[in-house]
């Protein structure tokens, strides 16, 4: 019998049903043209046919990832709904059928790989191909059954739904908030991502485990060894490209790379971080920045930094391998580890800084928060780095030269000292939450004291003191056994405290002072050397600005302060120089003479500046226009030149700057800008201002957009 012309099944359109499926997948924010859901959620569809669907007629939704997809590889799914299929955890479901059109329901498997899958619909010997095809499948932790879940509305909101937030840095007795725009939903931003995951060349296997996956993209978001996203760069010169300081959100960042294909110059930790936060929140997998105060780099995976100083107490750059960082950012992105032994869920820090390989790639982590907290190192990924990052000892040593011979002295160790005031911004609020306890116990109780002797257990110490010049016998291994430095409490009871006695603006002497407390009966006889630097957030000294030495008397229990001026023309030249930040570093050695005891004590303060103020409504209508201004008064004594303002408001317009010259004292600055807002709900303004002398003052402001 001859089929009749005409009655053959065809398909004549889909419908994606996008907003319906956007809103339920929390996807809605994206703007894409594609249809963007979560695996392990049902999502419809609704299928136009050329007649009624009668029994005997075959219908098939395909989808596909990859090059060339196909079943015996799993990389093609072909759902049949007339049987309610389950094809490798995917589910396919007839909701209804009225004349023509089929509503069928579609629930990929909770551990699919995420990517983009082209549908096709096929109906006996015709396969339809719809013009928009393309699914782009995330990782859902709203989903029980994915690796991702995180059981918190509130949790969620902020991990995976925020698309502004702060990266905090400074130092740790100074820590101020950098207001970042992850703008994960923007145009190119999940394309980018998608570019990035080809690119990893992961196996569609290893693309179901967030593992694997945040592995791939730490290594992707730094240019080493891949062509990756963005060129670390800590030299102070950025005039082949964009100063890390300069950026004010990830959207720029991706989308250039994104446009070109080629690595976008430059960027540092934090920029590193804020543009991983992206590439994770995008993909739907919980991420959050972090900041160390106080990050040890420990080249050598021996819990131990070693700090070199003259004999005036300055730092000596040239001699330190190792290095302390004011403040080092990585991310924690939250999975279920099912590669570790149970336990081992959660938060996992990941890191994109191209700091030290780990098997052969500049990536680093995911390493279990609980490992680092128990001193379980051995684990993968990368845990002996991240544990010495916030847990090594500090040592100090004076080189002295003996005949002509360095000779080196230990003026003092700290314990305590490393990995401070560990911070990520607070769940649904705009402040600072302090997660110290996630990655260690209590400096000093009797779980600390486990954890490091069982780290230990598995790092290898080295004796005297180390850097590129001290590797001769003194460096010999000793045997693993833990040496715990303590800090040194003097017989004289011996205390320094370093602070500032006026506020820190540019342009002005900088007032500081020492402090010698002593708190045990008997005269003593100090000599103390105070020194002040330059430095950059990595440690490495930029200038020295002034030294003092002085011999002290103390009776018993007593103090003295001992102050430390530097005159503005003595660090402007260098302000205005650096195109990086710079912290005030302040370096105290003192000796008693009765006793022999020697005690050193450091701090870094950040320069203080005049805010940035935002005028605008509190709250707007959807596609109506509003003006926003952005108001500086330069409230120092110094001109402010070629100043740069930097204006972004994700959802409301793209990222702009106004060049404004330069700023003389008490000028006051005003730049307009006109806003459409085109999403609803809250979003934000955000605004630097950079100059020769000043890097980055910034602000952020919050606007409601209303129907």
């Amino acid at each position: 019998m001859v089929a009749v012309e005409g009655t053959d099944l065809k398909v004549t359109g889909i419908d994606f049903l996008k907003s319906q499926n956007t809103r339920q997948h929390h996807t809605d924010g994206y703007n894409i043209k594609g249809l963007v859901v979560r695996r392990g959620q049902p999502f419809q569809v609704q299928v136009s046919l050329s007649r009624e669907l009668k029994a005997g007629d075959k219908l098939a939704l395909r989808f596909g990832i990859g090059e060339n997809p196909t079943k015996i590889r799993g990389t093609l799914m072909s759902l049949k709904p007339e049987r309610d299929q389950n094809v490798s955890g995917w589910k396919i479901s007839m909701l209804k059928r009225a004349g023509k059109e089929c509503l069928l329901s579609v629930t990929s498997s909770p551990n699919a790989p995420v990517g983009k899958y082209q549908l096709n619909v096929k109906t006996g010997t015709n396969t339809y191909k719809p013009e928009d095809g393309v699914i782009y499948l995330l990782f859902n932790p709203w989903c029980e059954d994915d690796a991702v879940f995180l059981d918190n509305e509130a949790q969620r909101k902020e991990y995976v739904l925020n698309d502004t937030g702060y990266i905090y840095v400074g130092s740790a007795y100074s820590i101020y908030d950098r207001p970042w725009n992850y703008g994960q939903f923007e145009e190119f931003v999940l394309d980018a991502c998608m570019y990035l995951l080809d690119k990893s060349k992961l196996s569609l296997t290893n693309r179901r485990d967030p593992a694997y996956v945040s592995r791939a993209m730490s290594a992707l978001v730094n240019f080493n060894d891949d062509s990756g996203v963005l060129v670390g760069n800590w030299s102070g010169n950025y005039s082949s490209g964009t100063s890390p300081m300069d950026w004010i959100g990830s959207v720029t960042i991706l989308q250039q790379y994104y446009k070109t294909k080629k690595p976008v110059r430059y960027g540092q930790c934090w920029v590193f971080a804020g543009v991983l936060t992206t590439v994770m929140r995008c993909l739907g997998v919980p991420t959050r920045c972090v900041s160390t105060f106080n990050a040890a780099h420990d080249t050598e995976e021996n819990l131990r930094v070693d700090v070199y100083l003259n004999e005036a107490g300055e730092k000596l750059n040239s001699m330190s391998l190792d290095s302390v960082w004011n403040f080092h950012v990585w991310n924690d992105a939250w999975m279920k580890r099912t590669d570790l032994p149970d336990g081992f869920d959660g938060w996992q820090a990941i890191d994109s800084t191209p700091q030290e390989q780990s098997q052969g790639a500049f990536q680093c982590g995911p390493c279990p928060l609980k490992a680092v907290r128990e001193g379980d190192v051995y684990l993968p990924y990368d845990g002996k780095f991240v544990y010495a990052e916030v847990n090594a000892d500090r040592v100090f040593w004076i080189v002295k030269k003996v005949n002509g011979k360095d000779k080196y002295i230990k003026v003092g160790s700290q314990t305590q000292d490393i990995g401070l005031n560990i911070s990520t911004k607070a769940v649904g609020q705009n402040k600072r939450e302090d997660i110290t306890s996630q990655y260690k116990y209590p400096e000093g109780s009797k779980e600390e004291r486990k954890s490091m002797e069982r780290a230990y257990s598995f790092i290898r110490p080295i004796a005297g003191p180390r850097s590129s010049y001290a590797f001769g016998p003194q460096a010999n291994r000793m045997a693993s056994k833990p040496v715990t430095l303590r800090e040194t409490v003097t017989k004289s009871g011996v205390q320094i405290e370093i602070t500032n006695t006026e506020a820190l603006h540019p342009g002005n002497p900088l007032e500081l002072a020492i402090t010698v407390k002593t708190s045990t009966p008997g005269t003593w006889t100090i000599d103390l050397v105070g020194s002040c630097q330059l430095q950059y957030y990595t440690g490495k000294v930029q200038a020295n600005l002034g030294t003092i030495k002085q011999t002290i008397k103390l009776e018993g229990n007593a103090e003295m302060q001992i102050p430390l001026k530097i005159a503005p023309d003595m660090y402007m030249k260098t302000l205005a120089s650096v195109e990086d930040e710079v912290l005030i570093l302040v370096t105290a050695i003192a000796e008693v003479k009765e006793t022999n005891d020697k005690l050193t004590k450091e701090t870094s303060m950040r320069f203080e500046y005049p805010p940035i103020t935002i005028q605008m409504p509190e709250t707007a209508k959807l596609n109506n226009d509003f003006t926003c201004a952005f108001i500086f008064k330069n409230k120092l004594n110094v001109t402010l030149e070629n100043c740069k303002l930097m204006v972004e408001g994700l959802g409301i317009f793209k990222m702009t700057t106004f060049d404004q010259g330069d700023i003389m004292p008490g000028r006051i600055m005003k730049s307009e800008i006109i806003c459409t807002p085109t999403r609803l709900g809250e979003k934000k303004m955000v605004a630097k201002l950079i100059s020769n002398q000043i890097k980055g003052i910034s602000t952020e402001k919050a606007i409601t957009i209303t129907e």
